[in-house]
């Protein structure tokens, strides 16, 4: 399909200044990009994959003769810390060289109040667009935690709700599309300056969060009499498979709002990350941990190699932290940080390869080395 000018409602036509936007690629092409960095969860790839070319496919696309208008392809994630919901959301990012930002939603309240304004996204995506705006209209904003702000119960609350549905109807706006004007580069700092409009009906913003407690919501919609299970790993899977019978009359007894629901029409879970699932996000991604490892000790003519027995104890130590694929971080960190502290020192002490033991896992004890041959 070649390079192709994104349209937007605020293109003045200001001729080569105009952005050209990447190739328009299949659905089987985004989910192979994503395959190289996300281990697993496969349906929710493919889903995603197919969202993504559905709302680019509608900004290329020409309305003109067509009374047909095509709804925006917004995507929430649900699935369980550590399993790969930003990961996805910067993985597509990367790969289509749109601009992308982060939100908590968390931290946000409706404007007015102590905390972040919703529109406080919109001025980080145009900052990492580098004040682009034509840029940032076609970008990709990530909204993590959203679960936080549902309602957790029907009872009406005296003071006015700063966090919740006030902030759901805040984000109702932008997930839906309207020109919002935010401040200039420079910010408040230079009041004078008027104001920058940027439409967000291009804009593609996923949402996650994990939901806890919603498959107990789905499992009483379904009469499921076993729903009162744990998190416990060996349950998980149960789990999983509740959380993708979710509908949206199980997500407004979570607390959402309508109108919230309708707004992001693309809806996909991720599952539990098992142990054999774990071992291939530590050892399989394009950018996997153990390859960064390796490579930073190749760095300093190093060579790292990493037992079979100690893969499997980190992965046990992972697994006992409870939150996925970033306990993996937390845990090789921990164990390797001595050993990265003492590097540049083996190196000069002509090391030529170190093994990580299972006994250097779990206690500390010096891993295998071997130095080079000194020539005679």
């Amino acid at each position: 399909m070649g390079q192709i000018r994104i349209p937007t409602p605020l293109d003045p036509g200001a001729g080569d200044s105009n952005p050209t936007f990447p190739v328009l690629h299949r659905p089987s092409e985004i989910k192979a990009f994503l395959d190289q960095y996300v281990i697993g969860q496969e349906r929710a790839k493919r889903a995603v994959a197919v969202a993504v070319y559905n709302h680019y496919k509608r900004i290329l696309s020409d309305h003109s003769e067509d009374d047909v208008e095509l709804d925006k392809s917004n995507i929430l994630v649900i699935g369980p810390t550590g399993t790969g919901k930003t990961l996805i959301a910067e993985t597509l990012a990367r790969f289509l060289a749109v601009p992308f930002a982060i939100a908590d939603a968390t931290s946000l309240t409706e404007a007015g109040y102590v905390g972040e304004d919703v529109e406080n996204i919109l001025v980080r995506l145009v900052q990492v667009a580098n004040y682009d705006i034509y840029k940032a209209q076609a970008g990709i904003i990530y909204i993590d935690e959203i679960d936080k702000v549902g309602r957790k119960n029907s009872s009406q609350s005296i003071t006015r709700d700063v966090s919740g549905e006030g902030v759901q109807q805040a984000l109702l706006k932008i997930l839906e599309g309207t020109v919002a004007h935010i401040p200039p580069k420079g910010g408040r700092k230079h009041p004078e300056q008027s104001l920058m409009p940027i439409d967000t009906k291009n804009i593609l913003f996923i949402c996650g969060g994990s939901f806890d407690g919603l498959s107990d919501i789905i499992g009483q919609r379904i009469n499921n009499a076993e729903i009162g299970f744990t998190k416990s790993l060996a349950k998980s899977d149960k789990e999983d498979e509740i959380l993708k019978e979710v509908r949206p009359e199980d997500m407004i007894k979570y607390g959402f709002i309508p109108e919230i629901i309708g707004r992001l029409p693309v809806v996909t879970t991720l599952d539990h990350l098992d142990e054999f699932s774990l071992k291939r996000v530590l050892l399989e991604p394009k950018n996997s941990l153990v390859k960064q490892y390796k490579k930073l000790f190749l760095m300093e003519d190093v060579k790292l190699v990493f037992r079979e027995e100690a893969l499997n104890e980190i992965i046990r130590l992972a697994v006992e932290r409870k939150s996925g694929a970033r306990a993996l971080r937390s845990v090789l960190e921990n164990t390797m940080l001595d050993l990265m502290f003492h590097l540049p020192e083996y190196s000069e002490d002509r090391v030529a390869k170190i093994t990580i033991t299972k006994e250097f896992v779990v206690h500390g004890k010096k891993p295998l080395m071997r130095r080079h041959r000194r020539s005679a």
